[in-house]
């Protein structure tokens, strides 16, 4: 009968050990979802906010087409992006398209000197210190997660529930040089 006991004590702790540990990769894959969701929104915003960026520029540069059309292609691929590898890729696609139109802005003192086109700036400014917020906010998520599944003796449960290691949201070369824009 103490054998029954012990035996029915251990399977009850081991139970419970795998449970928390369940419920600990449920939560770990949770904050990865909700922190990418806040990625998706600040990249919505964005997405927004660059036709009234195009639209103001286009009335002043109007035989720039190769600039604009190289800026809605890459937030229509930004907007149909579907994971984080995707995004990205579309991300630094449209980061690149829009060095490219605010350089041709440069060309262009009247529209630097635009008050439209100075607020469309500083939002988009404040748009991406929010996107780099978010980035590092779902990459240290992900890296929590990620560390979760592959520890002993997680990796096992983790294994054996079907839980699969996310991907970071990583910039790509372009988007790691410096942003030149002058007005």
């Amino acid at each position: 009968m103490p054998y029954v006991l012990i035996i029915s004590a251990f399977i009850v702790v081991v139970f419970v050990f795998v449970l928390g540990v369940y419920n600990g990769l449920i939560t770990a894959r949770n904050r990865v979802k909700e922190s990418w969701s806040g990625i998706d929104v600040q990249l919505k915003r964005r997405s927004d906010l660059i036709p009234n960026l195009i639209e103001t520029v286009k009335g002043y540069a109007k035989h720039e087409r190769a600039v604009f059309e190289n800026v809605t292609k890459a937030r229509s691929a930004l907007l149909g992006a579907s994971d984080a590898k995707a995004a990205a890729q579309a991300d630094n696609m449209l980061t690149g398209a829009l060095k490219s139109l605010f350089a041709v802005a440069e060309n262009y003192p009247q529209l630097k000197a635009s008050e439209n086109f100075t607020e469309l700036q500083e939002e988009l400014s404040d748009t991406e210190t929010k996107i780099a917020a978010s980035r590092q906010f779902y990459n240290s998520n992900v890296l929590d997660y990620n560390n979760k599944l592959q520890v002993f003796p997680n990796s096992i449960i983790a294994n054996s529930f079907g839980f699969k290691p996310e991907e970071f949201f990583e910039a790509g070369e372009a988007a790691k040089e410096p942003v030149k824009v002058k007005f």
